[in-house]
């Protein structure tokens, strides 16, 4: 940060506002400069914003990217350039321009790309991730939770780590034509049988540990874990952090599946497997195909087919929707043919109706009768299931056809 600015009428420099604005978003501290901000907006919510919006995703909607490695680049839009010198990076979510020294986050780049006031670029942000702006600092708690991460992050590789060792989970998987080069890309663990493995393993992480749901508390102070004889399913945000995580039971468990519960940081109705995951292959999404399970969506990618997201064990929402639209222009529904099947895919037309607008696609799939996503790709390969997909039914289509039939005789 420039300490030698000097202030014009009182006023900081825009530049040198955006310098500063950078560094108070890394370093909380300097809130000092922006005492009104500070009691309109909490800096824990901002922090928490920032966290959850790909960078890459906005500046792709202003400026022409190619990848060069991990990071992306572009000519500058704050000076005149003929050879790219703007780079984004994914990683640390930043960018930087090393013809005109123009940097920040996602923040300082709207306020500077579409002249927006710091309030209205943190409007568009939480508009674009369905989220409320709290206005009193004493709302701000709910967003103070970024110490959280770490600890999915440790227990992910320690189930990592337990899979390798777990001949009966790596039987399963095998079982279900999973590679370990797909188990890796996904990330898949193990849990074993007993109910003591997480808090030994982390003693000093006991209440992240209770806070992400993967410790259940006893009346008689003992903690046991959560998710046991299950093969683990990280969930993760568009940035490839942990959320929380699903599991399927390797044993005669009644539930066969098992998601987190509501946590800070996760969210099952906002929540969608295999998003990252998508992305991390096709940067450009012409269209996702919504299955139902975890597995469907490793078993497509096993098959080449890197498109499917999956809902958490809920129908879709309109959180879901309003965040797929938001990387595709297509959505395509996939279900069983039977009558649930029928009435789930009724239910997510009327849900996705209010979405439409020129430019957005809704299209069904329905399934012969006992398959699904996974089943079915592994039976007919990878073509032939793409070929469906291409033939799916236009919502318009799927919409009048259901009107004649509870309304026959009606044109």
């Amino acid at each position: 940060m420039n300490n030698g600015a000097q202030k014009i009428d009182g006023l900081w420099p825009r530049s040198e506002i955006l310098n500063r604005l950078f560094f108070y978003l890394v370093e909380p501290n300097l809130l000092r400069y922006y005492p009104a901000m500070a009691s309109r907006i909490p800096t824990s919510f901002i922090q928490d914003l920032v966290a959850r919006t790909d960078i890459v995703d906005i500046i792709q909607h202003r400026l022409a990217l190619t990848k060069r490695g991990k990071n992306y680049q572009a000519c500058c839009p704050f000076h005149s350039e003929k050879t790219p010198s703007f780079t984004i990076s994914p990683d640390k979510q930043f960018y930087y321009c090393f013809g005109c020294g123009a940097h920040g986050n996602v923040i300082s780049f709207l306020m500077e790309y579409d002249r927006l006031e710091f309030v209205e670029a943190i409007t568009q942000l939480a508009d674009s991730l369905g989220l409320e702006i709290p206005k009193d600092s004493k709302d701000s708690k709910e967003y103070s939770h970024q110490h959280l991460y770490p600890t999915l992050e440790k227990a992910t590789l320690y189930y990592e780590n337990q899979l390798r060792h777990a001949p009966q989970a790596i039987h399963y998987l095998k079982s279900r034509g999973i590679t370990g080069k797909t188990a890796k890309k996904f990330r898949l663990g193990y849990a074993s049988e007993s109910w003591e493995n997480l808090l030994p393993a982390f003693p000093d992480n006991k209440l992240a540990l209770l806070e992400n749901g993967l410790l259940i508390e006893k009346d008689n102070n003992r903690y046991f874990d959560r998710f046991r004889h299950r093969i683990m399913f990280p969930i993760r945000d568009l940035r490839g952090r942990i959320l929380g995580f699903g599991g399927r039971a390797l044993g005669q468990d009644p539930a066969k599946y098992m998601n987190s519960p509501e946590t800070p940081l996760f969210h099952k109705g906002e929540e969608l497997y295999g998003l990252y995951e998508a992305r991390q292959v096709l940067r450009d999404l012409k269209h996702l195909l919504i299955v139902e399970g975890y597995m469907d969506v490793i078993s497509l990618a096993e098959n080449g087919i890197h498109y499917a997201v999956a809902t958490l064990g809920t129908a879709t929402t309109p959180k879901h929707l309003q965040k797929l639209f938001r990387y595709t222009s297509t959505l395509i529904f996939c279900f069983d043919g039977d009558t649930a099947g029928q009435n789930a895919a009724w239910r997510a037309l009327l849900l996705t109706l209010p979405f439409m607008r020129e430019g957005l696609q809704a299209r069904f799939i329905f399934l012969p009768n006992g398959e699904d996503p996974d089943s079915l790709v592994r039976k007919i390969g990878q073509a032939v299931f793409e070929q469906r997909v291409r033939q799916a039914t236009p919502l318009s289509e799927y919409f009048f056809t259901k009107l004649q039939q509870q309304f026959p005789g009606h044109d």
